[in-house]
């Protein structure tokens, strides 16, 4: 096996473990380091007890018993997620999920962030779980932007005011820039984008406005749109564009 970090000369070749397993799709860089953690990742036969372990071409890596193939280059795709299903692998509650929609020749692929059950729009998904880690951080600094339709009275001033942060039951929330585009009644449609995206984070900001979200669909994710991409279609960004767009 190969030997920690510490141990190696300064001109190691190959990635660490948890890197390794991330580009090969398997599982994210924190996610992978626990399935080290867990005893379930073997490197040439030998247990990786160390998340400073390195792969090198030819080496065979087996996690929980399973055979992993290699990183290929990284690939991303634009997904068109329909309401109804999950952002997720399995779901314990059986509900349909993202990944069971996938063209059966696609590469396994995980998601850059989540959208949830009755959330739709722009999902990207890639076979990199490194560049999905990176994608996901706040730092990256990539504007979210969605339509969201909402029952209640619209209050303009509170809704400019979202652009100033807030602070909802203990939890911080960043800058959101939220606009009214019209009105039907007792319903509205806004454009709202924001740059971290938190855990139903529009859904939670609405309500705490008193307004109920109806509809939620995501149109951009930094660079990448939804643009006219069909309900539950799935279309690869071409390399030379996803080249372009990744931040340097």
């Amino acid at each position: 096996m190969n030997a920690p970090a510490d141990d190696q000369d300064a001109g190691q070749a190959g990635d660490r473990i948890a890197k390794w397993l991330a580009r090969a799709g398997v599982a994210s860089r924190r996610d992978a380091e626990k399935l080290v953690a867990d005893g379930q990742v073997t490197l040439n036969n030998a247990l990786v007890t160390h998340p400073a372990t390195f792969v090198t071409p030819g080496d065979l890596v087996v996690v929980g018993g399973k055979l992993i193939d290699p990183p290929q280059r990284t690939r991303l795709w634009r997904y068109h997620k329909p309401d109804g299903l999950v952002t997720t692998h399995k779901d314990p509650q059986g509900r349909p999920t993202v990944f069971e929609k996938m063209p059966p020749d696609m590469a396994r692929v995980i998601s850059i962030g989540r959208l949830d059950l009755n959330s739709e729009g722009l999902l990207l998904l890639t076979n990199d779980g490194a560049l999905a880690r990176q994608l996901e951080l706040p730092t990256t600094g990539w504007l979210r932007r969605y339509r969201v339709r909402v029952h209640g009275v619209v209050d303009a001033k509170r809704l400019a005011d979202l652009a100033r942060g807030l602070i909802i039951d203990g939890t911080k929330y960043g800058p959101i820039e939220a606009e009214l585009d019209s009105v039907n009644g007792s319903n509205a449609w806004l454009s709202v984008s924001l740059r971290e995206g938190k855990n139903r984070e529009i859904r939670r900001v609405m309500q705490h406005l008193g307004l109920h979200t109806t509809r939620l669909i995501r149109l951009a994710y930094g660079p990448f749109q939804l643009g006219t991409l069909s309900r539950g279609q799935v279309s690869e960004v071409p390399p030379r564009v996803l080249r372009d767009q990744l931040p340097k």
